[in-house]
């Protein structure tokens, strides 16, 4: 294989990383949209659509492999399709987060937590992944740093959540007897402090996808932890 097929080679599997993260913030989308109207048809949807993540997941790592060994790559390739391979992996587990939502979704029949705006912390958590897989397109390691600083502002939202969630436990009276309302709020405690869990862990992940450009770009492992 000469060297221009093996770059244009690198430049398919940019492409189709970058396609398989648009594809992964959809699904996210829908999870969200399910969630916050109580649809289980589309929770359904995610659900099942998880399966076309997956197989992509591996044709893709299937790929990283294959440029591996068809070619020794310099130093500069190999950090790129090691960075590769590792966003996949985070894509692929923002996948399973979206699966989460709509799981959460048809257990649910009430919301006690209307306050708390899901939607919004949501939407600022898919921002955060899309911002870093156009960083990973372009290689922009400003961008990718500025990620992390998002992560900040992600956190505490979430924490602002759980902490009413907190709250309102702490208000209940103690001692009263359990009864199936009291079993159905619990349940509406689990799911959303759940809930909220899983999209700081998004935010997690597009720190991950973020850390790993910088890595590939400058060969700078600042942001990986």
């Amino acid at each position: 294989m000469s060297r221009t097929e093996f770059q244009q080679q690198l430049e398919q599997l940019r492409r189709d990383v970058y396609e398989m993260g648009t594809l992964v913030c959809q699904r996210l989308r829908q999870a969200l949209e399910a969630f916050e109207t109580n649809d289980d048809s589309l929770a359904a949807d995610v659900i099942t659509g998880d399966g076309e993540i997956n197989e992509r997941y591996l044709e893709l790592e299937q790929d990283c492999v294959e440029l591996f060994a068809l070619q020794q790559p310099v130093a500069g390739d190999l950090r790129f399709v090691a960075s590769s391979f590792k966003i996949l992996t985070d894509l692929e587990r923002i996948g399973d987060l979206a699966v989460n939502l709509g799981e959460y979704t048809r257990q649910t029949e009430y919301r006690r937590y209307s306050d708390i705006d899901i939607a919004y912390i949501g939407e600022q958590t898919i921002d955060m992944v899309e911002r870093a897989m156009a960083a990973y397109k372009r290689s922009d390691v400003t961008s990718a740093r500025e990620i992390a600083a998002a992560d900040d502002d992600i956190d505490t939202l979430c924490e602002g959540a759980s902490e009413l969630v907190v709250r309102d436990l702490l208000e209940i009276e103690t001692g009263v007897e359990l009864t199936e309302n009291t079993d159905t709020l619990l349940e509406d405690v689990s799911r959303m402090l759940l809930t909220i869990r899983d999209l700081e862990r998004v935010g997690d992940h597009a720190v991950n996808i973020a850390a790993r450009t910088l890595y590939m770009v400058d060969h700078d492992d600042e942001l990986i932890y």
